[in-house]
């Protein structure tokens, strides 16, 4: 299953895409309980049963036909476009990023000993084909970074590593906007990182039945058509099950938390000389049975 937050004649809806990923139903039409307004709704109260329920709707064609839109009449916004609180993120969580972050700064980088984390600020994310400023008068450096992005269906704390996909929702992709000019000044990371439309998530969520466990999937990015990054998720340092437990002593991780786990090698800033983003460009991430997220830099 395909969960979306989309663009109706003007109303922001929330909706469920047919097998086909042709069509958009609309999640009020479904018997789902207290009719969820916005993604965060959903995800914080759905449950095995209302799985169960939405699987058999999309099995029925005439209802189907009857309660849906084509997807080609509707604006995707980001899966959840207002998050509840910050991006998780993780940083050098593949060796070969690792490396080649290691050529750039010049300097030995180990391999590290437990998960990088820091938090990416975003009052409003956006979503397949929106547009990412570019800021020309903060950054001269934009860089891509393509991360799955695990999205959380259940609270909990000091989460043992056998039930974390229990509570996982879903999945999506993610694209990681970097200005690397601040990151060098700032000494640290959340500043480069968290400037207006620099996080990018999409098209939808796919609920994390549709996903095999553990998660191995090809991941990769295009810059005008040309592949910059490739990988498959299998070359984690710290798989998911081992982030959320580690992320969940004495942390309560909230239903709707989203979870960015890190990119390969192949950044911008990894070429010599450096290829860093321009208006204009389009920027498409991709991840095996999740899909495309495309997006323009203004």
């Amino acid at each position: 299953m395909y969960f979306a937050t989309y663009i109706l004649n003007g109303q922001e809806k929330i909706g469920v895409l047919n097998y086909g990923k042709t069509r958009i139903v609309d999640l009020s039409k479904l018997d789902v309980p207290d009719s969820p307004g916005t993604m965060l709704d959903f995800i914080t109260s759905c449950n095995d049963h209302v799985i169960a329920t939405i699987k058999e709707h999309l099995s029925d064609e005439s209802f189907i036909k009857e309660n849906s839109t084509d997807l080609a009449a509707v604006t995707l916004l980001a899966p959840i476009p207002e998050l509840q609180r910050n991006v998780i993120c993780l940083g050098l969580n593949y060796r070969e990023h690792i490396q080649e972050v290691t050529s750039i700064i010049k300097k030995d980088l180990q391999e590290p000993e437990a998960p990088i984390y820091f938090g990416k600020m975003a009052t409003r994310a956006i979503g397949h084909n929106g547009e990412i400023l570019s800021h020309p008068e903060v950054t001269k450096e934009l860089d891509y970074e393509v991360e799955l992005a695990v999205i959380i269906g259940k609270d909990g704390t000091n989460i043992p590593r056998e039930k974390a996909e229990e509570h996982i929702f879903g999945y999506s992709v993610f694209n990681d906007i970097t200005a690397r000019d601040l990151q060098r000044t700032h000494k640290q990371w959340i500043r480069g990182k968290s400037l207006d439309t620099f996080t990018v998530m999409g098209p939808h969520i796919v609920h994390k039945s549709e996903i095999p466990f553990p998660v191995e999937l090809d991941i990769s990015c295009k810059v005008n058509g040309e592949l910059r990054q490739w990988s498959n998720t299998r070359h984690f340092i710290f798989d998911i099950p081992y982030i959320i437990s580690d992320l969940s002593r004495g942390f309560t991780l909230r239903a709707g938390d989203v979870i960015a786990t890190g990119t390969p090698k192949g950044v911008g800033m990894g070429f010599d000389p450096p290829r860093y983003l321009k208006s204009g460009d389009i920027v498409e991430c991709s991840i095996e049975k999740i899909g495309t997220l495309v997006n323009r830099i203004k």
